[in-house]
């Protein structure tokens, strides 16, 4: 399917000279939207995967109706304070500051086969910040999905040595 018919790009959005990626047209239209998680569900399939994990909030989108069709567990990687127990954080770059994910101290088992998901490959900070955070509680990364990369921000790079499914890139 060609994905980018379904992706509205907003010129300025959230400030000046960026055009942002919106898949929320992707995600209203049923067809391309099964299409889209069908497809990660099936590169998936063959990694064996336990658990299905996803940072805040579209890593929640892709990941859940992942997790569900797969039959495993979703464990969501939000922000400080706002996961209500106990936690593993990390602190990780961004363009202009610091921000801090956390995941459930509890939420992969030492040994776990682990999905990340997520809707955009950017610069690859979240996700590499994400790894870090499942690797510490033992996991193991087996894949990452992503529904759009951005390849002229080389956020592939903070990933090698992971294997990457990218549906579309920019």
């Amino acid at each position: 399917m060609d994905y980018k018919k379904h992706v509205k790009i907003v010129e300025d959005w959230p400030k000046e000279g960026i055009k942002f990626k919106d898949i929320t047209p992707l995600m209203a239209d049923g067809d391309a939207f099964r299409s889209a998680v069908d497809e990660i569900v099936e590169y998936a399939k063959e990694k064996e995967i336990d658990i299905v994990v996803g940072p805040e909030a579209r890593g929640f989108i892709i990941g859940c109706p992942v997790s569900y069709a797969l039959g495993v567990g979703f464990a969501p990687v939000r922000k400080e304070g706002k996961l209500p127990r106990e936690v593993v954080k990390v602190n990780y770059g961004l363009e202009y500051g610091s921000n801090i994910l956390t995941i459930h101290k509890d939420a992969i088992k030492p040994g776990q086969r682990v999905l990340i998901t997520d809707d955009l490959l950017a610069t690859g900070g979240t996700i590499e910040a994400t790894i870090k955070l499942v690797e510490e509680l033992g996991g193991i990364v087996v894949g990452c999905a992503f529904i759009i990369e951005l390849s002229y921000l080389d956020g592939l790079e903070k990933l090698q040595g992971y294997d990457v499914l990218t549906l579309m890139s920019y």
